[in-house]
């Protein structure tokens, strides 16, 4: 039997937009509304909340959720996942981004089903992507595209348009990486004890850093719109969706 939990990584002071899982969605601030759409998959043996701030400590206790405290300074999330399940007895870790309000129980089940279908451990993460249709959308660098290989493996990670459309003969689809991660945790073990790495480092994508050491990432393609809260902008579009 695989023990699964979910863990979601939470800082107070997001670059682009600070403070924004204590934003209120819905009645209830963004963080709770995605450990409550984890928790309610009912596919886990434990959902937390990873965080170094003591306000999303406190709000995620306050609702009844289940928070640990990061003691050291970390620069990704990974990091402070690897942090928080170190000590504990679990085959597959699933990083569900704090500011994935819409996170549904197919997708992370897919995810899941990725481990229970690879008996010889060759994959050692999973994670999502959708097609990207709108211009704007693929040369948007707050959308970290991926190219996958014949088999959905990953080949690279990044915030320009890739691959560059050359030949507009030959016809593409440009694929959006959804920061949702399933991760076998000697995978995440072995990151959190690596330096991140040149184009991680260029980019700002953690998970190049896998890339670099050789994991391999197997990317399951979801038809699911999920909105990431990055912006302001994201917030609103959130709420509306929300309501509907």
């Amino acid at each position: 039997m695989i023990k699964k939990i979910a863990v979601i990584p939470a800082r107070l002071e997001a670059q682009r937009f600070p403070k924004k899982l204590l934003q209120d969605l819905g009645g209830a601030p963004v963080i709770v509304r995605t450990y409550e759409a984890a928790l309610r998959t009912g596919l886990f043996d434990e959902v937390i909340v990873a965080t170094d701030s003591e306000d999303i400590y406190q709000t995620v206790l306050q609702y009844d959720g289940k928070a640990v405290m990061s003691t050291k300074v970390h620069d990704c999330g990974s990091n402070r996942i690897a942090e928080a399940v170190a000590d504990m007895d679990v085959d597959i870790v699933v990083n569900v981004q704090g500011d994935e309000p819409f996170t549904n129980r197919g997708d992370l089940e897919r995810l899941i089903h990725v481990f229970e279908n690879d008996k010889d451990h060759r994959i050692d993460l999973a994670s999502l992507m959708h097609p990207l249709e709108e211009e704007s959308e693929i040369e948007d660098p707050n959308n970290v595209k991926v190219i996958v290989d014949h088999f959905h493996n990953a080949i690279y990670f990044s915030r320009s348009p890739i691959p560059y459309h050359r030949d507009k003969n030959v016809d593409i689809v440009i694929h959006k990486h959804v920061g949702i991660y399933a991760f076998r945790k000697e995978a995440l073990m072995e990151f959190y004890k690596t330096k991140p790495t040149p184009l991680e480092l260029a980019e700002k994508i953690e998970c190049i850093r896998y890339l670099e050491n050789g994991k391999k990432i197997r990317m399951v393609e979801t038809s699911n719109r999920s909105i990431g809260i990055d912006t302001p902008r994201d917030l609103e579009k959130a709420r509306l969706l929300w309501k509907a």
